[in-house]
């Protein structure tokens, strides 16, 4: 018997109505903020990510699925930051009014060992605002976050943040972790020793316990809890927390929050949620000012952020009572049919018998998959009536054939 892939999942019809509720929430609240719905290809040219993601990420280095095809390399998009950004220069967006505010939705693909909530084909949603470098629009999509979280049900969230500085500030910050962590190289992982050449901030966004323990030490701690980034961007980073405040969004900063991709600059942020154990976040996100230029577009200031799907459903409630509306209990195939479309052409769905059994056989189908059962046997087509049935507290009424619609869910 052929399986699903290893990290791959079925999202089953009795589990689908919780992603249809994320997805649909995700518009409703995405598109009140004036976001825009972009949906970009599943696989791109692989340099996007290369030059786009960062070479020394571990997405580049040991996670992507690339193939090889007409002598081009092409990659499933590993996270789709960067192919927004691609859509972004390509279609001239930046001749639009700024800033060009958009959000997604879709699978991405890494090749990692599969664990609770995350999978080598799992789903992201997510948004970018391009062409504005005001911390006013650093708050919004932080806000924007947690409006879409607050809305799905999840509130017991933290919200943590930190300011990576510009590019000057940022390398001064760079030099003093590679100047305090050198006498410390031999005891630290395979992965920060290679960080440490290539992207040394990411070292503090190492995961193992004994790296770990080694950030706590007192001299590198004084250089992590330093104050680091220029009067520019310290100014930028204050108005960010001010605005933050003022929309009542609680939070933390964090120095250690570097985020796992090199092209963030200035303020990056996680939310957290206290109910995922260590692995926690639910968000993360930040500013990259300088990723449209990297990849070919002018000089465009940028903000976004992506949450794991995945995570989201197993967090959220049982969605209530998706049961259909109204089955329709009928020994008439052809009047069950034409019935049920007219509920469905007034939003009522609908369902009815096709082996037209028995009227018993079809009542007890109608308890387990509807809120009422609609019956029109006998009696009911000679008199031109049908009987509407509760199926929760078991009331019935018989009623006018041509009054039943407005009568259905009102007893």
């Amino acid at each position: 018997m052929i399986q699903a892939q290893k990290g791959t999942k079925d999202i089953l019809p009795d589990e689908s109505i919780r992603w249809q509720f994320m997805e649909d929430t995700a518009k409703k609240v995405f598109t009140l903020a004036n976001f825009k719905e972009i949906r970009t290809p599943i696989f791109e040219a692989t340099e996007l990510f290369a030059r786009g993601v960062g070479d020394s990420t571990d997405i580049v280095n040991k996670e992507m699925y690339t193939f090889e095809k007409s002598e081009r390399s092409l990659t499933l998009r590993p996270e789709n930051t960067a192919g927004v950004v691609r859509a972004y220069i390509e279609h001239g967006f930046s001749r639009l009014p700024q800033p060009v505010k958009l959000w997604y939705k879709g699978p991405m693909f890494r090749y990692e060992r599969p664990q609770a909530g995350r999978q080598r084909q799992f789903h992201q949603v997510g948004v970018e605002m391009f062409g504005s470098s005001e911390p006013s629009a650093d708050a919004e999509v932080i806000n924007l976050a947690v409006k879409y979280l607050n809305e799905l049900g999840l509130n017991d969230l933290y919200v943590e943040i930190n300011s990576l500085g510009c590019p000057e500030c940022r390398k001064k910050y760079r030099d003093s972790i590679k100047e305090v962590l050198k006498p410390y190289l031999s005891e630290l992982c395979e992965d920060c020793n290679f960080r440490y050449e290539k992207n040394p901030l990411r070292i503090l966004d190492c995961k193992v316990d004994s790296c770990k323990k080694i950030f706590e030490k007192d001299d590198i701690q004084k250089v992590i809890l330093g104050d680091f980034i220029c009067p520019d961007c310290k100014e930028h980073f204050e108005k960010v927390k001010e605005y933050l405040n003022s929309l009542n969004i609680k939070f933390s900063v964090n120095k250690l929050l570097v985020r796992g991709l090199d092209y963030y600059n200035r303020t990056v942020f996680e939310i957290k949620s206290n109910n995922l154990g260590s692995q926690n976040a639910v968000c993360g996100g930040g500013r990259y000012d300088s990723l449209v230029e990297t990849l070919g577009g002018q000089p465009t200031p940028a903000i976004g952020w992506a949450m794991g799907m995945e995570r989201l459903n197993s967090l959220i409630s049982d969605i209530q009572d998706s049961r259909l509306d109204v089955f329709v209990v009928s020994e008439n195939t052809s009047e069950a049919f034409k019935v049920a479309e007219e509920l469905r052409s007034k939003g009522f769905s609908a369902e009815f018998d096709y082996p037209n059994r028995k009227f018993k056989k079809q009542l007890d189908k109608a308890a387990k998959s509807a809120k009422y059962a609609l019956i029109i046997m006998d009696d009911e087509l000679k008199s031109n009536t049908v009987t509407i049935k509760n199926l929760d507290t078991s009331e019935q009424v018989n009623v006018s054939r041509d009054d039943y619609l407005c009568k259905i869910g009102n007893f």
